[in-house]
């Protein structure tokens, strides 16, 4: 049995790319999904997954027709998600989320319905987190929904620039406490 990699590990060693230090709480789980209308989203991008705490969630409410993009690039964690995945709705991607229009169109999906961000914006250069801003607008339908949390209001300018339509909820019952950014394009 292959052994889950310890997040507080993977943190200390990709600090850049690991924006916390334990996996997420049910609670902004719970938070993160509640604004998804699953009976209409035939394709979902997640990014930055991490353990699959939001994947597992995504997965019990996905239709059967539907197709999850699932981008990590955190080794550790891409190897954990491809044994655990073995549901064929999922498309798990060892990829920047800068890339997320060449696995959507390989895949024949023109345009997400929603994509849900757990990746940490405030570790990113201000060219990559614009970038990732602007690739997941360009990719998303019209009136798609882009959901993002983060520990902090700090990325909440950049997020606008995209997204006029916002609006944020807070979860104190997570380690840290978090901000969930809900946006429509």
């Amino acid at each position: 049995m292959k052994k889950k990699p310890n997040f507080l590990k993977q943190y200390l060693k990709e600090k850049k790319m690991v924006g916390a230090v334990s996996p997420s709480s049910r609670f902004l789980a719970k938070k993160m999904l509640e604004g998804i209308d699953f009976k209409t989203c035939s394709a979902i991008v997640e990014l930055g997954p991490g353990t699959g705490v939001f994947t597992r969630r995504l997965l019990e409410n996905l239709k059967a027709d539907a197709k999850l993009f699932v981008f990590e690039l955190n080794d550790d964690f891409y190897n954990n998600l491809k044994n655990e995945l073995k549901d064929p709705r999922v498309i798990l991607i060892h990829d920047s989320a800068e890339n997320l229009a060449k696995h959507l169109n390989a895949h024949g999906v023109e345009y997400a319905d929603v994509v849900i961000s757990s990746l940490p914006l405030a570790n990113f250069s201000d060219e990559l987190t614009k970038s990732i801003l602007s690739t997941s607008y360009k990719n998303l339908k019209k009136k798609g929904k882009y959901i993002q949390f983060q520990y902090s209001l700090q990325a909440k300018n950049d997020i606008t620039h995209y997204f006029k339509e916002m609006h944020i909820k807070f979860t104190a019952l997570n380690l840290p406490p978090a901000f969930v950014y809900t946006c429509t394009k």
